[in-house]
């Protein structure tokens, strides 16, 4: 069993295992923002690894994500949910979410030593987090979700309290990003969701082995969801992906928008954001180019164009024009709302 030698160095170690995306854009921020973005990732990761644990009940669902978000407060032993939790995870959950779980008391020693402030951050992410992914994963089926407002919703949950916490993190680190506090959390939903639906999209076949549908009904009609086919390849639902890509395609611009309120000097912040965004531009061109696809690895970009994609956008970070222009380029063949 590997031994670590401090809760950070167990943190940075455990991070690549569970999100080679973020182990990727987390380390461009600033150090002391690095560190507390890990560990803000890791709580919602662990959040999800109970949502989306198979053999638990939705009531156990329930319970064991009322026990964590009290674990983050400070207000639960995190080694007794760990010793409760970890024997009833499936082989549906990864080896390393597993042993995040394990280590669960060693994240939160590290969630407890950050300011006031950022605990509050960090805890008011993980508790609306978990209550609203309680209630979808507790209503999932195959039928899709009601409307888009229900889509709207879901990922507000499951994405958009990511983006307000981050920006409260932000707007904590630097006065000068503070100043534009309230236009940024309102932008943050919409980065969020840009990044949720990126994810939908990718992952529908996925979704629908594990008896799943995140896409909204409204959108794909006459098509009915429950008629999904891997394989079999149907026009209207074609359309359908389309729309919802010309939706991802506003929130992606909000993205944008909420970027160019970074100051410019925030090199790292501007960076993280930039990749992230950059690479689901990317996923929903392919998307969009490959309609017909029936797994997401068709879909995935390559690794050549991560590169690609880090290179232009470190060239370029500084430089709101320059954003602007690249944006519109990789964005011209999209649908818009």
């Amino acid at each position: 069993m590997t031994q670590f030698n401090s809760d950070e160095a167990y943190q940075n170690y455990i991070l690549p295992g569970v999100s080679r995306t973020f182990a990727l854009t987390i380390p461009q921020l600033p150090s002391s923002l690095c560190k507390i973005v890990s560990n803000g990732y890791l709580l919602c990761r662990i959040a999800d690894t109970i949502e989306d644990e198979p053999n638990l009940t939705p009531s156990q669902k329930r319970y064991f994500s009322q026990k964590f978000t009290q674990v983050v407060a400070g207000e639960y032993d995190p080694d007794l949910l760990s010793k409760v939790l970890y024997p009833l995870l499936s082989d549906s959950t990864l080896e390393t979410e597993k042993n995040l779980i394990t280590n669960l008391s060693s994240i939160i020693r590290l969630t407890h030593s950050f300011t006031p402030q950022q605990q509050k951050s960090l805890h008011k992410c993980v508790k609306i987090m978990a209550a609203g992914m309680a209630e979808f994963q507790q209503n999932s089926s195959l039928d899709g979700l009601k409307n888009l407002a229900e889509m709207d919703r879901y990922c507000y949950y499951v994405a958009g309290v990511v983006g307000e916490m981050l920006t409260e993190l932000f707007c904590d680190y630097s006065p000068k990003i503070a100043e534009h506090k309230n236009l940024l959390q309102k932008l943050a939903i919409s980065f969020g969701q840009a990044l949720q639906m990126t994810n939908i999209l990718k992952d529908i076949w996925e979704d629908q082995q594990r008896g799943v549908c995140w896409l909204p009904q409204d959108i794909f009609t006459p098509f009915n969801l429950k008629n999904l086919t891997s394989g079999h390849y149907e026009p209207a639902f074609g359309d359908g992906l389309t729309k919802l890509i010309g939706i991802a395609n506003g929130h992606m611009y909000n993205s944008l928008r909420y970027i160019l309120l970074i100051p410019t000097s925030e090199k790292g912040i501007r960076r993280f954001c930039l990749w992230a965004l950059g690479m689901a531009i990317l996923t929903v061109r392919r998307i969009l180019k490959h309609k017909d696809f029936s797994n997401s690895q068709q879909v995935k970009i390559s690794r050549r164009s991560v590169k690609t994609t880090i290179l232009i956008s470190n060239l370029v970070t500084s430089n709101d024009t320059s954003l602007r222009i690249l944006f519109y380029l990789l964005t011209r063949s999209l649908p818009t709302k």
